[in-house]
């Protein structure tokens, strides 16, 4: 840990093998497995003193699996942790840290909404963002995003090429472009 609170001591002794401590950009990061992420986020919290909850998303880590990241800090302390578990893609379930850290709620639904991470016990999973009825979870890397629709101007012209405005732009070239290059002038 950053700190001289004997986190990373208590946290071996904790989880042992199950969980991986890694320093990163001056960050700690704690992998664990998806059966002890309750365990986890609850020993932070009580027992390491990281009592502020600031963020969690999902992150498609394809072909096989989702990571669940979790960002949390220690105010006294002014240090912060990164937390993360993976969850298999063909079963994405989680169990919910919302009776642990309260602000997790709109994190996971957005997390079950954008990737289709389902948070078990979650309070009330229900899509937060997006509109009703819409298919897919758009921040997978599979989901194929939609062609934008093209539509037409609404008058029967270009803005300017009617006759009754502003004349239309002139046609120039980029800058270092000879003047013979491009199409004949008609």
């Amino acid at each position: 840990m950053n700190a001289g609170f004997g986190g990373r001591e208590r946290l071996s002794e904790r989880f042992g093998e199950r969980a991986q401590i890694s320093e990163s950009y001056g960050d700690t990061t704690i992998d664990v497995g998806p059966a002890d992420w309750v365990e986890l986020v609850t020993f932070v919290r009580d027992d390491l003193g990281y009592a502020f909850f600031d963020w969690l998303t999902g992150v498609d880590d394809p072909p096989e699996a989702f990571l669940v990241v979790a960002h949390v800090y220690h105010p006294p302390a002014g240090e912060r942790l990164l937390l993360r578990t993976r969850v298999p893609r063909e079963s994405p379930h989680l169990l919910s840290i919302v009776d642990i850290y309260r602000g997790a709620n709109w994190h996971e639904r957005e997390t079950y909404e954008m990737f289709g991470v389902i948070f078990d016990d979650h309070p009330n999973l229900v899509p937060l963002l997006l509109p009703d009825g819409f298919e897919g979870h758009p921040l997978r890397k599979e989901f194929v995003l939609a062609a934008r629709v093209a539509k037409p101007w609404p008058g029967a012209k270009e803005p300017g090429e009617s006759g009754h405005g502003a004349p239309s732009r002139r046609k120039t070239l980029p800058p270092g472009v000879p003047a013979d290059w491009g199409p004949p002038d008609a």
